[in-house]
């Protein structure tokens, strides 16, 4: 017997909003009880650029959750002590491995409410961190949204969060889309699976356009070396002065020390929604494609623990919703049992092909955003002196530091493969110069392609794109830098710190984010 197809309402998920809120987000709690908390993050800024934020914080008394009655307002305590926290533990020169009692004592009570960590998770920073400025107006429109809290002030930092609320908000129609393409596929609806692919493809474009618009408010250089240092977590942050973790008081006198991922785009459940519908499959970086294919009801768990790890990191009630509609997805084997139907499998292989783009836009963001500035700081770094490079402690200058085994090292890198070639095992040292980071990012779009159905769409995603100089009798050797693929391939030496944590693909790890 099929398993039933989820209800988005016993999920929390919105058949408008999708994974946002569907009743706004608090622009302030109610009770004047939390003035406090409000105070401080309504001065945030200000407080950490003076150097002034622990002290306050460390005289802050410690509030009782028993004011918090409606989910908004959970969610509005929550946003305003995770921004409090990492404040906190990043405002400083050198980080503070302790959260006092008066940020993780409510903190801790209100992330067990709200099933999620006590760290500021995309929920926190993008979910549940917005307003629109015109309340007739869609909040999926860029031009209408606002952030609550940030820890800059900045435009830059508002507009990096806000481009994934109105990505969320474009995208929330696809969910209940999708179900219904599940529904109709099990009833043998072509037609109406067809229509469902057409109008999901047409939306992914959407949404890329969406995210391309990254750069029009978002400076590379800001976000790198001011705003992704604050969302750190921590977890494997000692490079970043964090190598315990944090310890969260709470005055039992038994505190020990705990380990978060900090924020991250990949704690959006939109995105592995459209994977686990679509049935696709993320290997493992280096794994080559099987025959293997899941069926109704027993489709293939996720094979990256990277992704499973991101799903503890989302709201509760939305790692259990992509839980249960990867019981029930049936597209990818509906299409493939009808490959006869030339329209519903030119659908199908559009929204592959629309989300590959999507990906294809997210590795020149990511190169933009993370590869090119940890280089522009590598290089300014070799210009100053020690004390200089050292005078601050976070994720950013961490990559000025090159501790061993963070930096990558080209010789080291090709000595350890060769010796391991040599011994018959894989090698350990892959991912974290940059050009492990694209080569993983490119396996994931690749994989996006792999289920196409017809050929001519396959040969057509599968093309590779050579950069200028290839096949060049001057170009040289790739090591020299002369071009070989050069617009595609980050080939210079660089550490790859994400948002949370260090880049890399390590197999034992998972993903594209070492925490």
């Amino acid at each position: 017997m099929l398993a039933p197809i989820p209800d988005l309402a016993n999920y929390g998920i919105s058949p408008t909003h999708g994974f946002l809120p569907d009743v706004l987000p608090l622009t302030r709690l109610p009770d004047p009880y939390y003035n406090k908390w409000e105070a401080i993050a309504a001065n945030l800024q200000a407080l950490i650029l003076s150097k002034r934020l622990r002290g306050v914080i460390d005289r802050l008394p410690v509030l009782s959750t028993i004011g918090l009655e409606h989910d908004a307002e959970w969610r509005r305590a929550y946003v305003l002590l995770s921004f409090m926290a990492h404040g906190y533990i990043w405002g400083g020169d050198s980080p503070s491995d302790r959260l006092p009692p008066s940020i993780s004592v409510p903190l801790l009570k209100v992330s067990e409410h709200l099933e999620v960590p006590p760290v500021a998770t995309y929920a926190a920073v993008c979910l549940w961190n917005f307003k629109p400025l015109f309340m007739d107006e869609d909040i999926d429109n860029l031009e209408n949204l606002a952030s609550l809290c940030t820890f800059t002030g900045g435009i830059d930092e508002s507009w990096f969060y806000l481009v994934s609320v109105a990505m969320e908000a474009r995208g929330a129609p696809i969910v209940p889309l999708m179900l219904r393409a599940i529904a109709a596929a099990r009833e043998d609806d072509a037609k109406a699976v067809t229509s469902c692919l057409s109008t999901f493809a047409e939306r992914l474009d959407d949404l890329t356009t969406l995210l391309v618009r990254m750069h029009e408010s978002c400076d590379p250089n800001i976000f790198y070396n001011r705003i992704r240092p604050f969302l750190a977590g921590s977890k494997n942050m000692g490079e970043a002065g964090l190598p315990n973790g944090v310890i969260y008081e709470d005055g039992t006198g038994t505190e020990t020390y705990r380990q978060y991922a900090g924020g991250s785009n990949a704690q959006s459940s939109l995105i592995q929604f459209f994977d686990i519908v679509l049935g696709i499959t993320h290997r493992p970086t280096g794994e080559k494609p099987t025959k293997e294919r899941g069926r109704e009801g027993h489709a293939p768990a996720p094979k990256h623990n990277f992704i499973m790890e991101m799903r503890q990191y989302m709201p509760g009630p939305h790692a259990r919703f992509l839980q249960d509609v990867q019981g029930v997805a049936n597209i990818r084997e509906y299409v493939e049992q009808n490959k006869d139907n030339k329209s519903l499998s030119v659908a199908y292989d559009a929204c592959l092909s629309m989300l590959r783009a999507l990906r294809d836009k997210h590795i020149a963001i990511v190169t933009r955003y993370i590869v090119l500035p940890s280089r522009e700081v590598r290089a300014r770094s070799r210009s100053r002196s020690p004390e200089v490079a050292r005078r601050k402690v976070n994720l950013a200058t961490a990559s000025r530091q090159q501790p061993q085994g963070i930096a990558y090292d080209a010789r080291g890198a090709a000595a350890t493969a060769q010796k391991a070639a040599d011994d018959g095992k894989k090698s350990a040292l892959k991912g974290t110069g940059g050009t492990a980071l694209i080569s993983f990012l490119k396996q994931a779009r690749d994989e996006t392609g792999e289920p196409a159905i017809e050929e001519w769409t396959k040969r057509f995603m599968s093309r590779v794109h050579k950069g200028p100089g290839q096949n060049d009798f001057f170009a040289g050797k790739p090591e020299e830098g002369a071009g070989l693929l050069m617009s595609h391939t980050v080939t210079e030496e660089v550490e790859m710190p994400g948002l949370a944590g260090t880049w890399t693909i390590d197999d034992d790890v998972g993903g594209i984010c070492n925490y």
